[in-house]
């Protein structure tokens, strides 16, 4: 297929009059918004399930916590059935969406002062 053809096949898929539209490339859209939890467990065996109920990012065997992604719109849910878990202790949320990242730099540079 040429390049010419894909074009106009391009063309004959977008409605008429609007421009096509670029997907956006980023986390929010291939995962959505997420929801962390902590969740504190007596059984590591027991824990390495917990990637059915959503993404398992950490599992610490020393100190008995997972850390564990889920949608947001199923969070509720989830959370309802990890506790349900016999093996389950007590689940956090997590609270790394609501810190600020994006600082402000109030305080002046003063490489230049003590440069060379």
């Amino acid at each position: 297929m040429t390049e010419e053809e894909s074009r106009e096949l391009d063309q004959a898929q977008e409605p008429e009059g609007q421009p096509a539209q670029e997907p956006e490339i980023g986390v929010t859209r291939m995962f959505g918004d997420r929801t962390g939890f902590i969740v504190w467990y007596s059984d590591w065996k027991a824990a390495r399930g917990l990637d059915k109920y959503g993404t398992l990012h950490y599992l610490s065997r020393k100190m008995h916590y997972a850390v564990l992604y889920v949608n947001s719109d199923v969070a509720e849910e989830t959370l309802k059935n990890l506790q349900r878990l016999p093996y389950v202790k007590r689940i956090e949320h997590s609270y790394r969406n609501e810190i600020k990242t994006e600082y402000e730099r109030n305080v002046p540079d003063k490489t230049r002062f003590y440069g060379l």
